[in-house]
């Protein structure tokens, strides 16, 4: 278990040692293929490790199709392949609140689940574990939050050329 865990990201500062302490808290899952694994707005406590397969990320949106008329839709955001992306859920581990993103399996998934009761065990028992972790998650939430201002950015500057040629 330590072979594998030495290659995901979250763990990469972690020694034999501590990755052992960390794989007393995995808990094997699988789902098969089109099996919703987190549901958008659902409570969170849970982030998940892949060991194997495949997900779509996607968002519920609320367009507005007729001028008084709104419908729901789905909007496919990612997919996250387990040779790409070693864990996905990790907001909930540090917050608890609800769920950004529905996330369905499109290929047979092997994860390990990591409950938000059991990281903050294991946490305050070692903090040298924690920090070592909530620094790695950091890094990533940061990441992530650099590509979303830069898509923003892109996106208000593509509306911004349309609005102005609209107006001529």
């Amino acid at each position: 278990m330590e072979e594998f865990l030495k290659n995901i990201s979250l763990f990469k500062e972690l020694n034999n040692e501590q990755l052992s302490e960390i794989s007393k808290i995995l808990k094997p899952i699988n789902f098969k293929t089109g099996e919703i694994i987190i549901v958008e707005g659902e409570k969170g406590n849970t982030m998940y490790i892949f060991k194997k397969g495949k997900v779509q990320i996607t968002h519920q949106l609320t367009l507005k199709v007729e001028s008084q008329h709104l419908e729901e839709g789905e909007k496919s955001m990612a997919i996250l392949d387990a040779e790409k992306i070693s864990f996905f859920g990790e907001m909930s581990l540090v917050t608890g609140s609800p769920r950004s993103a529905t996330i369905k399996a499109l290929s047979e998934c092997e994860l390990y689940e990591i409950s938000k009761k059991d990281f903050e065990n294991l946490a305050e028992k070692r903090p040298d574990i924690g920090y070592k972790i909530m620094k790695e998650i950091s890094i990533t939430l940061s990441r992530r939050i650099e590509t979303l201002n830069e898509n923003i950015l892109k996106l208000t500057t593509a509306l911004s050329i349309a609005l102005s040629k609209k107006k001529k």
